[in-house]
């Protein structure tokens, strides 16, 4: 999903400002029902409907769904709390995704947009009849106000993300012009157009900085109708809901009910989901995939289980290094450690072979850099050559591979031969820093027990290069304040891609982000090429430029050795009780789980 805007170089955020009616500076243009990121739209002005949902599904029904952890707040639009899940059914966004294209988007609370060749602005003509879910109208105002709240108050992602607006112009009431500094940003007139909206007369009296349990309001589909803090929370569908029959509303959000219920792991959210406890699963474990779905409901199809596959891009799932710690400071030091990590032996002996090797953080997607640089992304790189590891000119990144053995005798003397280089010395069983005479040590924090079977093999193999290693089991609240700190030597992390890359990069690499809590620099990573290459990748003028500039991108984080790669996999692991509907077709990009509904002698079954 597309995240995150322009600090250039840590500049600071421009101010937004709500101006009165000035109609000299308000030059109409042809309006239109939807914007892409590059080339055309799929669906035409006059749609009634995207092509994966089923228009006439029936609406109705409840659904329960397994959250890990717990909850203390409604707003996740700040680093403060656990926010619950399932809130962005409270809120709608300006433009809605259609989840069959790589970037396109087309009105919600907005009938229609006008936005020059250049997009240097967008004005957004929002429908006179969207509501809140208190019955107050829906204006210009909210526009303006939820994007100051957002950038004054929110994550810092929000401040980086839409740092390239310059102002935002209230031309009446239901009509709002964002104007940009740049003409090279084409992504931010769309992402602007994501932004759940929030209500003014709400938050002007509210401490949006803190967590809340505040019920919320917003103009979307649901509203919480009850909740247990940190146990459960329940969505109930508006039966005045004011976008029922637009287009992108068609056939989406059928349930009639929603609820989460909050389970202390996953292997406790498993038998629950056995036992009938709740409604639909998305499995992340391969070993659970494999050996944990057995039993007469699976076996007389009361539970459908199913792999669905997808085209989305997978992102770098991988051993995060805090290069804000010392002993992650060498590039030497982070590569030696990546040979420590026997994915072929993992993915033989632990993950069932359901497993492909990440090589890059755009894993499976026509932006990954699995070749070496063409024309086109050399002139991207050529300003920066002496700026870069000379690798990423001469050779194609590939993570540690082995025979899938068990025996890494050959990567160790090499991680060995690394960390040499780089001043440590193993010395009786003991990985030495030359200068201080200490030990080679650091913690890996982890906050699900599960995981401790990929990550034993790891640190056992560390300890044989002499690394003093820990593992750190947190709960989930003591993770989340950790990893928003960037208090952590090692862990396991992510970043997910689009299938447009875009503004969200300079959340997860730039510097201007690496000392600020609770942004996705977790790295700590503080590179002028990085920062560099973020800035040409946001400013990319056509698809065929954006994929070189990823590309690009891509290659100089791979020969930084910022993450160890992990794995990914190109499916869905889905498992439901069989009470749902499907669509006929499901979107390229999405599972589409939004757009199911609950069959109604489904319903009529379980009552009885």
């Amino acid at each position: 999903m597309t995240v995150l805007k322009k600090i250039l170089l840590g500049g600071l955020l421009a101010a937004v400002s709500a101006l009165p009616v000035q109609a000299a500076t308000d030059n109409p243009l042809p309006p239109q029902h939807g914007i892409a990121m590059h080339g055309d739209l799929k669906y035409s002005a006059g749609f009634t409907h995207f092509d994966y949902v089923n228009p006439d599904a029936p609406k109705g029904g409840s659904v329960t769904q397994a959250g890990v952890g717990t909850f203390d707040s409604f707003n996740q639009f700040i680093i403060k709390g656990a926010s619950a899940d399932g809130l962005g059914l409270i809120y709608d966004s300006l433009l809605e995704r259609a989840n069959d294209e790589p970037f396109s988007l087309y009105g919600l609370l907005a009938a229609s947009m006008e936005v020059p060749e250049d997009r240097s602005f967008i004005t957004f003509n929002l429908r006179p009849e969207a509501r809140f879910s208190d019955g107050q109208p829906l204006t210009a105002d909210d526009v303006v106000y939820t994007f100051k709240l957002l950038r004054e108050k929110g994550a810092p992602l929000f401040r980086a993300y839409y740092a390239d607006i310059s102002k935002i112009e209230v031309i009446n009431p239901h009509r709002v012009k964002f104007h940009f500094s740049t003409n090279q940003n084409r992504e931010l007139a769309l992402i602007v157009g994501e932004v759940p909206i929030l209500p003014k007369h709400i938050w002007e009296t509210r401490d949006f900085s803190s967590p809340t349990l505040e019920l919320p309001i917003g103009s979307g589909p649901y509203v919480i109708s009850s909740f247990e803090s940190g146990r459960s929370i329940t969505y109930q569908r508006r039966s005045d809901y004011w976008a029922e029959g637009l287009p992108v509303s068609k056939g989406i959000h059928n349930f009639g009910s929603i609820t989460y219920d909050y389970y202390r792991d996953d292997t406790v959210s498993l038998e629950a989901f056995k036992a009938g406890e709740y409604d639909f699963r998305l499995e992340n474990s391969s070993k659970r995939w494999a050996t944990g779905y057995t039993g007469p409901q699976f076996s007389d199809g009361r539970i459908v289980i199913q792999e669905l596959k997808h085209q989305n891009t997978t992102g770098m799932q991988g051993f995060v290094m805090n290069s804000r710690r010392s002993q992650f400071a060498d590039p030497r030091v982070r590569q030696a450690l990546g040979y420590a990590f026997d994915f072929e032996w993992t993915n033989r002996n632990i993950f069932y072979s359901a497993y492909k090797r990440t090589h890059s953080y755009f894993a499976n997607s026509e932006m990954a850099a699995t070749e070496l640089p063409d024309a086109r992304e050399l002139a991207v790189l050529e300003p920066i050559r002496n700026k870069v590891p000379a690798e990423v000119f001469s050779t194609v990144y590939r993570a540690p591979t082995t025979d899938g053995s068990g025996k890494t005798r050959s990567h160790l003397r090499e991680a060995l031969r690394l960390l040499r280089s780089a001043g440590w010395e193993l010395n009786k069983g003991k990985l030495i820093d030359q200068t201080s005479g200490k030990q080679f040590k650091f913690e890996i924090l982890m906050r699900d027990k599960s995981f401790e079977r990929i990550i034993a093999p790891f640190a056992r193999n560390l300890k044989r290069m002499g690394v003093d290693v820990q593992i750190r089991l947190v709960d989930i609240s003591q993770f989340i304040n950790r990893y928003r700190s960037y208090d952590f030597d090692m862990l396991v992390g992510s970043f997910p891609q689009s299938s447009s890359p875009g503004n969200e990069q300079r959340d997860y690499w730039h510097s201007s982000m690496a000392d600020q809590p609770g942004t996705r620099n977790i790295i700590g990573i503080k590179n002028p090429a990085i920062d560099y290459l973020v800035e040409t990748l946001i400013q990319a003028p056509t698809r065929a430029d954006l994929v070189a500039r990823s590309r690009a991108l891509d290659r100089v984080l791979q020969w930084n050795h910022y993450v160890i790669p992990q794995y990914h996999i190109s499916t869905y692991r889905v498992a439901y009780w069989n009470k749902f509907g499907v669509p006929a077709m499901r979107p390229k990009y999405s599972l589409g789980f939004n757009t199911w509904w609950v069959k109604p002698d489904a319903e009529l079954s379980e009552a009885n």
